[in-house]
């Protein structure tokens, strides 16, 4: 069975978050039966991005897509790069 065929547990910390103007749909989930394996991706018309990491609590993973945003914007998720990533 492939990652695609397994039905995901969905944290309800997901969901659509908007910043700079922008939206981005923020996925939080885990395969059932993994207490402390959350995943997290961020969905935007451009793209995705996946963390490599996995998170002990949804909440954790929350806090990593927020202090990121914080810090660089909402820019790297919608397909724009700051001059100095380039």
């Amino acid at each position: 069975m492939s990652e695609e065929d397994v039905e995901f547990e969905h944290s309800p910390l997901s969901g659509p978050i908007t910043r700079d103007g922008e939206t981005v749909e923020v996925e939080i989930y885990r395969f059932p039966g993994t207490p402390e394996c959350w995943r997290m991706e961020v969905v935007h018309l451009s793209g995705c991005t996946r963390w490599d990491t996995t998170f002990a609590t949804d909440a954790d993973a929350r806090v990593a897509f927020d202090e990121m945003v914080d810090a660089v914007g909402m820019a790297p998720f919608v397909g724009h790069r700051p001059t100095a990533w380039n």
